[in-house]
């Protein structure tokens, strides 16, 4: 489990692992939301008309990564070899750092596959960094 502490931890100090090994330059990792659906339950015996709540399929929003493009295509060649028929699941981390670039948190995310992946926005008259965005969906995720 993450360290507890007085301050909360800055957002900016962090990796991302694929297969447990680090991926350089994401300047963004958005981490999936995750989300309990609520089945709503009535038996007939019930004296009141209101319906119980009971929690029932558990569903997980996609990893979204986002780098400045430096010409390594190994995200998009995984994307396109999924995208070709060939799912290529992987276990992902991100993990969070402190001041002293020491973990502090964990965010393990189990097979996962990119499912979009976009390109960078080009401009003639821009002066921005050109950034790829991968969309990863995945089986779980657990703070380590």
């Amino acid at each position: 489990m993450p360290s507890v502490r007085q301050d909360p931890y800055l957002d900016f100090n962090f990796l991302v692992e694929i297969d447990s090994v680090t991926v350089a330059g994401f300047s963004e990792a958005d981490l999936p939301e995750g989300r309990i659906e609520a089945v709503a339950y009535r038996e007939g015996s019930d004296k009141t008309s209101a319906a119980r709540l009971l929690p029932g399929r558990v569903e997980y929003g996609p990893l979204v990564l986002r780098r400045g493009f430096n010409g390594d295509g190994q995200l998009f060649q995984w994307w396109h070899a999924v995208a070709q028929g060939t799912v290529d699941r992987r276990n992902v981390s991100v993990v969070l750092l402190d001041e002293q670039r020491q973990q502090v948190a964990r965010w393990n995310l189990h097979r996962a596959w990119p499912s979009k992946w976009t390109g960078p926005a080009l401009r003639a008259l821009g002066n921005e960094v050109a950034i790829e965005t991968l969309e990863l969906v995945h089986e779980g995720i657990e703070l380590d």
